[in-house]
């Protein structure tokens, strides 16, 4: 069974070559832009939109025991608020629909924004979003939708894979001295609630008895996202997800880590390649850990080099379900065809967060963990060539310490 498509929109433009300086200055213009105007009224008299919409939330979060700022309810700053507005106000404007609230009062560019954010970033029922924002359900839904499809067409440049690599090596290697390595990959599972007793939903049930749907992600050492691939059912092995990737095949024809090679030794050379654990295949482009025991020095060695430079997946892909909680616990009863966007939303708006270095909750983001409850499960794929190479690689590193 193939994936849910991630995206109906262009794919080319996920392919745009972006520098991130360049983009952050961008974006930072770009906010503050978007701040002065959608925070002046027709008299260019001050006006902050936060202070009148915070005064109309009610329901649990207007009797929190917490003081309610912006940064509490939202998980991010004003500032990057302010840069999301800016890139979907055109989507929001040129196809107008008669948001209002339950007071038949119009809903402004901020408080859709507001609204689908809060429902991305809480994983609150559509309910209890309403009640809070004093809207019905179908609003709330309907909002939501709408911010989903235009983040994929106007953030797809914050997700693309760099058209230069040496930055992200040198941070590579500068974390455990792993050399010419380009990423880390990683899988976890966004578990659903579906009814077990219809027959089409058992591909979806995984091995640890929950319903759930996969999300591959490559990772850069500041734990962005480089390359994602969702909607394949949580019953498939890691290796099974990665062969059928769009990633795989780009690898596989040389259009991705096909860069300059690394000198090992006088006959030896390695190429770019990622870094996974060990439910993925070891290739020549993807470095696994060694497993069994017992291990020599040097396997071991370089199997701590190895978990502290994937480390970083874990970290992100952890990050990125504590923050935008949607994607965190159990969906009730999804869309099978929409929740891969929503997954893939998320999966920019953390990007976003990071290219707007943005910090917000960031002191409470502290779990390596995105897959709680799931066991490791091993791959016994092994390219010979490809344990020879790690086993040439791994006695390099261990006469650098010895």
């Amino acid at each position: 069974m193939g994936p849910i498509k991630t995206i109906k929109k262009k794919k080319t433009s996920a392919e745009k070559k972006v520098d991130r300086n360049v983009l952050l200055a961008a974006a930072t213009e770009a906010a503050a832009a978007a701040s002065d105007a959608l925070h002046s009224d027709d008299s260019s008299q001050s006006f902050d939109w936060w202070d009148g919409f915070s005064q109309r939330i009610s329901g649990p979060l207007s009797v929190s025991t917490d003081p309610m700022t912006f940064e509490s309810v939202f998980k991010l700053s004003r500032k990057t608020f302010d840069y999301i507005c800016s890139l979907v106000k055109d989507d929001f404007t040129t196809k107008p629909t008669n948001f209002s609230d339950s007071n038949a009062k119009p809903l402004t560019l901020c408080d859709r924004v507001a609204v689908a954010l809060r429902r991305l970033g809480s994983g609150e029922s559509l309910s209890v979003i309403g009640d809070s924002f004093g809207m019905n359900q179908s609003t709330v839904s309907q909002i939501t939708w709408r911010f989903v499809e235009s983040l994929e067409e106007r953030a797809l440049h914050h997700l693309s894979w760099p058209p230069k690599l040496d930055e992200i090596k040198s941070k590579f290697e500068n974390i455990s001295g792993l050399p010419n390595c380009c990423g880390a990959i990683d899988i976890t599972h966004i578990v659903m609630n579906l009814p077990g007793v219809e027959q089409s939903n058992k591909v979806w049930l995984d091995g640890e008895k929950n319903f759930s749907m996969v999300l591959q992600a490559v990772v850069d050492p500041d734990m962005r996202f480089l390359d994602v691939i969702t909607g394949w059912p949580g019953s498939l092995s890691d290796d099974v997800v990665l062969k059928n990737s769009g990633f795989y095949k780009l690898v596989e024809k040389g259009k991705r880590l096909n860069g300059e090679k690394f000198q090992l030794s006088e006959k030896t050379e390695l190429r770019e390649y990622l870094v996974g654990d060990m439910g993925f295949p070891l290739l020549p482009w993807l470095l696994t850990p060694y497993q069994g025991k017992p291990l020599s020095f040097p396997q071991t060695e370089f199997n701590k080099r190895h978990s502290e430079t994937r480390k970083v997946a874990k970290i992100a892909l952890a990050r990125l379900k504590e923050r935008w909680r949607i994607i965190n616990g159990v969906m009730w009863m999804p869309d099978k065809n929409r929740l891969p966007r929503i997954i893939f939303a998320c999966c920019l708006l953390h990007n976003i967060l990071i290219d707007m270095d943005d910090h917000t909750m960031d002191d409470h983001l502290l779990s390596h963990k995105h897959d709680t409850n799931y066991r490791q499960r091993g791959c016994k794929l092994v390219d010979e060539a490809s344990s020879v190479l790690r086993d040439k690689l791994s006695d390099q590193l261990y006469g650098k310490i010895s």
